[in-house]
């Protein structure tokens, strides 16, 4: 069989966002694939969506994004990943729909897709592991690969089990968690619960070693919103990037995580040093916190990122 080079495969949800009054494609591996393929990384985004008008406004981002679709499953029945935003003062709440298209990812086809690609990156999260099929789909593409393994933790509250968890990190080689939910991880796993407040803090640096002695972890990721990203290495050493850039005004931290997670990725793709991927990935992600929504409207917008950083 003949096979295409894909430097990064993506697996999980890709959805709609149901504000009522509109509807946004999202999902968190999908807004990270969309990024990927905005400056030019090879990607193959594994997902299902159903044969509905939600399902063709994400088909239709595939096109946008100019995006393989190999890796796109149509599902005969079940609908199209959805997800009710009710918004209000300052915050918002959602309702994860259960039993979408997404959770019914096929084995054979996405092992299919994957056999005509060869990633050097398999990224992926917990919500589209939260029923049986698409989290055995995962596993078998998980087996099926040497690649380099990138989990976005991203543990939405009643969508995902400890032992998911548990499993998906045993997996990984590169996991990125933001703060929450590495003290969500040092409640389970170490027995020291040190505030995240000093990343520096020799307790906190104790706990994050062990976590990746305990998985086999070569790198963490911790997000800190407007105070940065620190990241451990294998070397045991703590590397940091500093406070987000003024990007212009806060609109909303949507799609934040994905945005810096897709910024890691293509610095690692491109062998950028770790000082400047951070850096770099954490700049972006404050830009997209000045938009509405996780993903510009405007592909226009990725053009200033382009002659910043890969215009030799």
């Amino acid at each position: 069989m003949q096979t295409e080079s894909t430097g990064i495969a993506v697996f999980g949800e890709a959805l709609v966002d149901d504000f009522l009054t509109e509807q946004v494609v999202g999902g968190a591996p999908f807004n990270v694939a969309r990024h990927l393929a905005a400056f030019g990384i090879a990607s193959l985004m594994i997902t299902r969506i159903g044969g509905d008008d939600n399902g063709a406004m994400v088909a239709a981002e595939f096109k946008r994004f100019g995006m393989r679709t190999d890796g796109l499953q149509i599902d005969p029945q079940a609908p199209t990943g959805r997800v009710i935003v009710e918004r209000s003062a300052g915050n918002h709440r959602f309702e994860i729909l259960p039993r979408q298209a997404y959770d019914l990812i096929d084995v054979d086809a996405a092992l299919a897709a994957m056999a005509r690609c060869t990633p050097s990156v398999i990224c992926f999260g917990t919500l589209a592991q939260r029923e049986a099929t698409s989290r055995g789909a995962l596993r078998a593409l998980l087996a099926a690969t040497p690649a380099m393994r990138f989990l976005d933790l991203n543990l939405r509250e009643g969508q995902v089990t400890e032992r998911c968890v548990f499993e998906s990190l045993h997996e990984a080689d590169v996991v990125k968690v933001n703060e929450q939910e590495l003290s969500e991880l040092f409640r389970w796993y170490t027995d020291t619960q040190p505030p995240t407040t000093d990343m520096a803090a020799s307790e906190v640096q104790l706990a994050c070693s062990r976590l990746m002695q305990v998985f086999g972890v070569s790198g963490l990721i911790v997000t800190l919103g407007p105070r940065g990203v620190v990241y451990f290495g294998a070397d045991g050493i703590l590397h940091g990037a500093s406070a987000q850039a003024d990007t212009g005004a806060l609109v909303d931290t949507v799609g934040a995580g994905d945005a810096f997670s897709a910024i890691f990725l293509l610095g690692s793709m491109l062998a950028w040093p770790l000082a400047t991927t951070l850096q770099r990935a954490n700049d972006f992600a404050a830009a997209i916190c000045a938009l509405a929504g996780a993903v510009p409207a405007d592909i226009a917008f990725y053009e200033q990122w382009h002659t910043r950083w890969l215009a030799d």
